[in-house]
């Protein structure tokens, strides 16, 4: 094993855990339309779903809480004459939706104060939009809310141009020329950048105010679609696409370098698209298999993707969504929560969490997220600000009390010396009070044994207890009193096993009268007493004398105790003696095995008895 290491991860141990189908959310109509968009997405209260109807284009919008099986007939936003294509949520504000269709339309929708699914009315009240945003002349494939400014919007056409929306005018304030259809877009975390890949096979970054691609380089040689994914506030790129022998892979790219960063990463030879998403938070990779029912995930760490591990599951998925990281739940350490679609019938939740036992607060997984507040307006975005919006410290939330805001370059890993105590090697240290040879013997051998050595034991602690005894007499020095101190220390940890001495001495060195003096607590507090004494030279010298004279014939009471004790195991040994002799009479000859055992027993009978 040697050369081989384990890379230091917080999120190692990530591992996605699905929901029963009870607690699903199910009974849906997901649209079947073969347009490339994940179908679904979410922030912290609501669901949209590209909805399958006639009559025109919809999507539903579900309440997170509302889980289980949904009403056949529910409220639908309905409003465009053709099939919606993609739906996009308000960053800064949960009841303001986007959606874009094959009618070339865009519309915003406001979801309805205490909306629900559950109504009594006969006829279910279909919603209408707020605002109609027309200008593209083909079908509207994608849309997209800016991250850092205000009511900002981008929505990629057929006509192949990306607009840029004030939603609060109505007007298209940019306009972004592509050579082909745009496949996929990202913007960067502070909103002044935008990356595009389009069936031309480039991966253009966009300076979206200059409305000129600042950086244009060849992408994933592959015949299918590519995705792109801004990896927040790093100034890296992700992509992902196939190459020309339809494999999947996976890029890393720094704007302003054509080439990616390690080059094209191969993953696997699946067909399906790989849909990326990125959390800022834990700084990992999401790729979820369009077709397939796996989700793999990577922490990027020195401009490299490392392999974490895989969610796998046997229902394939054709859409995705993840919540922002403002809605997860701190409580259970769960770092994303994401939702695949199943069957086109059904959505399930699967939350990935960190495994941890302590109950409070993990402000190392936690960092502050992106809040409801924008960096800046509309107005100021199109007047050349740039900016990451504020964000909230998720302790806060974990509390239960309001968002707290913090700066957006707040840097809360102030907390991670937290780990230097929990290395402290002093633990460690604890089974030493707790030998094996405490425990009860097993066996009539381990308890000769035990007899044995505590024998022989005996009668030299004897003499040196006469030796201690003289050396205490003649003086009453400091030094000298408190050199019993450390006799005193290992009865403290044989308390528990206090009432049987004789079998509590055998495994260790120490004198006899410890392990039988340890249950009384008087005599260690009177003798550690004069050890605090200030001086030798004082006048408490007749009272110590007294005390240690009575501490002699105290310890030659415990030795004459342990003597009886002794010649009590003494008999038992003749006892068991007595009782060989009688198996032996009883088998007679029996087996050589039986013949070995028996002489082995006589053997050590004569070790205990010498």
């Amino acid at each position: 094993m040697a050369g081989r290491f384990v890379r230091a991860s917080k999120y190692r141990h990530v591992f996605g855990k699905s929901t029963r189908r009870e607690f699903c959310y199910d009974n849906l109509h997901i649209s079947r339309n073969a347009w490339d968009t994940n179908l679904i997405k979410a922030n912290p209260e609501y669901l949209s779903v590209n909805w399958e109807s006639g009559g025109g284009g919809a999507f539903a919008v579900i309440p997170l809480n509302e889980r289980g099986k949904l009403p056949d007939q529910i409220p639908l936003f309905r409003g465009h004459t053709a099939t919606v294509l993609d739906t996009d949520w308000n960053p800064f504000n949960d009841r303001i939706i986007s959606s874009a269709s094959d009618d070339g339309k865009v519309f915003i929708w406001q979801v309805p104060e205490d909306f629900t699914l559950y109504t009594d009315a006969e006829e279910v009240p279909s919603v209408a939009p707020v605002s109609r945003l027309t200008g593209h002349s083909r079908k509207v494939g994608q849309v997209l809310f800016n991250p850092a400014a205000e009511s900002i919007l981008a929505s990629a056409s057929g006509d192949l141009t990306i607009k840029l929306w004030d939603i609060t005018t109505g007007q298209a304030a940019l306009s972004l020329k592509h050579a082909d259809i745009v496949q996929s877009l990202s913007w960067s975390a502070n909103g002044a950048l935008l990356v595009t890949t389009s069936r031309d096979k480039k991966l253009r970054v966009w300076d979206v105010r200059q409305q000129t691609p600042a950086h244009e380089y060849p992408g994933h040689e592959g015949a299918k679609n590519s995705r792109a994914v801004w990896l927040g506030e790093h100034n890296r790129i992700a992509t992902t696409g196939f190459s020309r022998m339809s494999e999947r892979q996976l890029a890393l790219w720094e704007p302003g370098n054509k080439d990616p960063i390690g080059g094209f990463n191969s993953l696997d030879s699946i067909s399906g698209i790989c849909m990326p998403f990125w959390d800022d938070g834990s700084n990992c990779l999401y790729l979820a298999g369009k077709g397939d029912g796996n989700i793999r995930y990577f922490e990027y760490e020195n401009d490299k993707f490392e392999f974490l591990s895989e969610y796998k599951s046997a229902d394939p998925q054709r859409g995705v969504a993840f919540l922002p990281r403002r809605g997860i739940n701190v409580h259970e350490n769960e770092v994303m929560r994401g939702f695949k679609t199943i069957n086109d019938s059904y959505i399930e939740p699967i939350s990935f969490t960190v495994p941890r036992r302590a109950e409070t607060f993990q402000s190392d997984i936690f960092p502050p997220a992106i809040g409801l507040k924008p960096a800046f307006s509309a107005k100021d975005w199109l007047d050349g600000k740039t900016g990451v919006p504020p964000k909230i410290d998720l302790e806060s939330v974990y509390e239960g009390n309001a968002p707290v805001e913090v700066p957006a370059d707040y840097k809360p890993f102030v907390a991670a010396p937290a780990p230097v105590p929990a290395a402290a090697p002093a633990p460690k240290k604890e089974p030493e009070p707790a030998p094996i040879a405490y425990r009860a013997p097993p066996t009539v051998t381990d308890q000769k044994a035990s007899i044995s050595s505590m024998a022989s034991k005996y009668q030299d602690n004897e003499e040196s207890s006469d030796d201690d005894d003289d050396d205490d007499a003649e003086t009453s020095s400091f030094e000298e009193v408190a050199r019993p101190t450390p006799r005193t220390t290992a009865p403290v940890r044989s308390v528990p096993k206090a009432a049987s001495p004789v079998t509590a001495s055998a495994p260790t060195l120490t004198k006899p009268p410890s392990p039988v003096r340890s249950p009384q607590a008087s005599p260690p507090i009177t003798r550690a007493t004069p050890a605090a004494a200030p001086s030798p030279s004082t006048s408490a010298d007749a009272p110590l004398l007294k005390e240690i004279k009575s501490l002699l014939e105290h310890q030659n009471k415990i030795i004459g105790a342990q003597s009886d004790k002794i010649s009590a195991q003494s008999d038992i040994i003749s006892v068991l003696a007595a009782e060989v002799e009688t198996l032996k009479k009883r088998v007679g000859p029996g087996s050589q095995e039986q013949s070995e055992r028996i002489r082995q027993l006589e053997l050590e009978l004569e070790e205990a008895r010498s």
